[in-house]
C-alpha cells in the first residue's frame, strides 16, 4: 500500500523558512517522480514543484523558484522542500504526490498518489 505522509507544517512568520517532508513508502519510487502542491482556503489546488526521484529532471512554479530547495533523503525513502523567505501568500495545505508519470509535470491528474497534506501557515 503506497503512503506519503508530510510533516514540517506550522505557524511561522513572514521572512522565516521552513523544511516540509514526505515520507513515501509501499513503493519503489526511485522511478517516480516527486511533487508538491499547496491549496489555500478557497482556492484551487496549485503547483509548487515536481521532480523526478533522481533528480535529472526539476519543474518548479515561477513565483517560488528563488525561494525554494528540494531534496532527497534516498535511505529514508523521504523528499523534502525547503521554503526560504515565506510571505502570507504562502499560507495553504502543502501536498506530497507521486506519479509514475515520465516527466515532472505541474498536471494535478497525472499523479496518483496523494498525502494528506501539512498546514503551513505564515503571519505577516
Amino acid at each position: 500500500q503506497v503512503s506519503l505522509v508530510e510533516s514540517g507544517g506550522g505557524l511561522v512568520q513572514a521572512g522565516d523558512s521552513l523544511r516540509l517532508s514526505c515520507a513515501a513508502s509501499g513503493r519503489t519510487f526511485s522511478r517516480y517522480v516527486m511533487a508538491w502542491f499547496r491549496q489555500a482556503p478557497g482556492r484551487e489546488r496549485e503547483f509548487v514543484t515536481a521532480f523526478t526521484w533522481c533528480g535529472g529532471n526539476t519543474n518548479t512554479a515561477a513565483s517560488v523558484k528563488d525561494r525554494l530547495t528540494v531534496s532527497r533523503d534516498n535511505a529514508k525513502n523521504t523528499v523534502y522542500l525547503q521554503l526560504e523567505r515565506l510571505k502570507p501568500e504562502d499560507t495553504a495545505v502543502y501536498f506530497c504526490a507521486a506519479s509514475s508519470y515520465h516527466l515532472p509535470t505541474n498536471i494535478a491528474a497525472r499523479y496518483s498518489y496523494w498525502g494528506q497534506g501539512t498546514q503551513v501557515t505564515v503571519s505577516p
